[in-house]
Parts: structure tokens; sequence; C-alpha cells
């Protein structure tokens, strides 16, 4: 009789690997970053260069000479931070304090968890926040787009994002806005939440090729524009409605790429649900009711710590059962 192998699990294989999947959301990424350098021109290209070239050094120094590890460059994962985290900040940021962001969402929310696949946190939103946090200045600076091309509402809308006016006028502030050209040109804000249409089509890209599922995506966008509406409906002076809130800031930048990351999203569907309805409520609580008039990356990362416990609470079936 012939000896039978035994070997780890998986025992079934495919074509996809972390690194084509990576490959992918880079890709998606792609029609957000032509949308923010047209518009912002060569302010948001030294963003981005020295974003995506910091995380990428950060990443090789670490694994190199304190981790002394294979290099992990390979797996596109410190591209996508270094993307998401330009995309999250203005393209005024002064250069060291893009550094600065990178250090922090590699050497610390990434690498010092041992890498891809064991951090708790999305490196780029820890990034993101510690920088908001620590030069709220510079993370404040909305310039008016003034890049290799223009619109007409940047004329219109300057020196502050729709949230921003939201806050300090209400819903009056911001009644003038074409929602048609929010869809488009979200003026104010960081560079990646100028175009809802590019975002969406990224989305698209992701859901054809089977990486993301829609779920943790739609129950956020869901629950925003339930809990905006609710709000609306008893009190449109005083709240604005789910359209507006569903257009405007980083949401559909962070229910897209942020809040559907592999490692700091749960495993299940269910979880996933819970996950992206949590991401919603907590989101909203911070825009209409706390200091800060966005609040999608404080609501992500707050969701991410829950992580654990939702992948405790909703288990994934097993197979044959």
């Amino acid at each position: 009789m012939d000896k039978l192998i035994v070997s780890p699990s998986p025992h079934l294989h495919t074509k996809t690997s972390t690194k084509s999947l990576m490959r992918d959301v880079v890709i998606a990424l792609i029609p957000a970053v032509v949308v923010s350098v047209l518009f912002y021109g060569w302010s948001e290209l030294l963003v981005l260069g020295v974003s995506v070239a910091s995380c990428l050094l950060l990443e090789y120094l670490i694994t190199k000479y304190l981790l002394k590890t294979s290099c992990t460059l390979g797996d596109w994962s410190a591209v996508i931070t270094g993307v998401l985290l330009a995309l999250n900040l203005p393209a005024t940021t002064p250069w060291w304090v893009v550094f600065i962001g990178a250090v922090v969402a590699i050497g610390i929310a990434k690498m010092t968890f041992g890498g891809l696949g064991q951090n708790l946190f999305n490196p780029a939103l820890v990034g993101r926040v510690f920088l908001l946090i620590s030069f709220p200045t510079y993370m404040t600076d909305w310039a008016k787009p003034q890049g290799f091309i223009t619109n007409s509402i940047v004329d219109a809308y300057s020196g502050a994002t729709p949230l921003g006016i939201a806050k300090g006028l209400g819903p009056q502030g911001v009644e003038a806005m074409d929602y048609l050209n929010m869809l488009f040109l979200n003026i104010g804000g960081s560079a990646g939440e100028l175009s809802a249409i590019a975002l969406l089509l990224g989305f698209a890209y992701l859901l054809i090729r089977k990486v993301i599922k829609p779920y943790i995506t739609l129950s956020i966008i869901g629950t925003v524009a339930v809990f905006s509406g609710i709000f609306y409906l008893a009190n449109p002076a005083e709240y604005t409605d789910p359209l507006f809130n569903i257009l405007s800031g980083g949401l559909l930048l962070g229910a897209i790429f942020m809040a559907t990351d592999y490692v700091t999203s749960p495993m299940s569907k269910w979880g996933g649900v819970v996950f992206g309805v949590g991401i919603g409520v907590i989101t909203m609580l911070i825009r209409y009711f706390g200091a800060y008039p966005e609040g999608v990356s404080f609501a992500i990362l707050i969701m991410n710590s829950v992580v654990p416990l939702l992948n405790k609470w909703f288990h994934t079936k097993k197979y044959g059962r």
C-alpha cells in the first residue's frame, strides 16, 4: 500500500494571491488618484510620491534591520498604505508631515504587530488620525484646488469642507450646493474625497474582480442613510439629509477601501454587517454631535478594535456542516 502524504491546509489552491489582491486594490484606486492629481496638480503628486516612497523605504528597513526577515515589498501592501495615506491628507500637507504619517502607519500600526496580516488597526488611518491630532493646522488646510484642470464650482466654494460648512452653519450653509456637482467634485477635504464617481468606479472594479464582498460597504452607507434620514425628517433645519452625508467627506473612501481591509475587518458575513453598522452609527454620532465635522476615520478604528469580538461571536460556517 502506497504511503499517504498528509499536508497542512489549505488543500485547494487558486491563482489568487496576496500580491494579486493588493495589486487589484491599487488599480481600483487609480481613478481617485487621477482625479486628485488633475485638480490639485503638483502638490498632490508630491504628497503621493513622498507617502508611497516613505512607506516602501520604512518597510524595507524595518524588515531587513529590525525584524531581520525577508523583504515584503513584493506584496504591494506598503504601496496601498502609502496611496491611502496620501488620499487621506490635504494636498497642501508638507512633505515632512507626510513622512511622519508614514512612520506611524508603517512603523507603529503595521510592523510593530509583525507586518501584514497581524496588525489590529488599519495602518493608513492610524497615520491619518495621528497627524490630525498632532498637526491640526496642516490637516485642516483646505486650500482651493489649483491643479491641471478647474471646475466652475471651485470658484464658489473654497477654504472649508462641505461637512465643515454644515457643522458651522447647519443645513442652510450647504443648500446652494448642487449634489450632481458633488458627485463629481466634492470641494474641500482630503485629496481622495474629491470625486464620488471615481471611488464608485473603484468599488465596481473590486466587486467584479471579487476582491471584496459588498456587505460591509453597503451596511455602512445604508446605516448612514437611515440614521441621517431619521434626524433629517425630525428636524431638517438642523440636520443634513442622507444624500449629503453619503457624498460628502471621506465616507465612500473609508467604506470602500479601508473598512473592507481583510486584516482589520471581520471574517464572517454577519460580523461584517455588524461592523459596518457600527461604523455608520459612530460616524453620524461624531458628525452630528461631536467636536469634529468628520468621523469616518475614528469610527473605522474604533470598530477595528471590536473585530476580535465579532469574529468570536459570528463564526463562519464550517465546510460540510
